[in-house]
């Protein structure tokens, strides 16, 4: 992973985001599961975050994904979650059985790639040596 530079910023934002489907059916297969990965990877790409993994399986999601420092996890998953539940819902009316396509909940974990010989460099740059 490499760092991300803007007028101000270095930044390496990295989240590991897990949520399920309602009542954790086993939903996310075949077509529905192809149509969940692209709807994700096109939302992510809209809003400029890179995914890094994205592994559907049919009782969960996981999403492996670099942010900008603006960006907090809720609202990763408000954004995926909101896109594919409308989406998939108008696809495949089979889903509509659900109260919800999805649970209220998530998991959220911040990832990083810092290693002390990064950080000397870092902070040898910055000192122009």
């Amino acid at each position: 992973m490499e760092y991300q530079r803007d007028e101000h910023r270095v930044h390496l934002i990295v989240f590991h985001l897990v949520w399920t489907p309602k009542r954790r059916k086993a939903i996310l297969t075949g077509e529905i599961a192809q149509d969940c990965d692209r709807l994700i990877r096109q939302k992510c790409e809209d809003m400029g975050w890179r995914v890094l993994e994205l592994a559907i399986q049919p009782h969960d999601i996981h999403l492996f994904v670099q942010v900008w420092p603006t960006d907090a996890a809720a609202e990763l998953v408000k954004a995926c979650k909101g896109i594919t539940a409308y989406e998939l819902r108008r696809k495949y009316p089979t889903l509509k059985k659900l109260p919800s396509l999805w649970t209220r909940s998530y998991f959220a974990a911040t990832a990083g790639n810092v290693e002390s010989e990064t950080i000397q460099k870092y902070i040898a740059a910055q000192k122009g040596l």
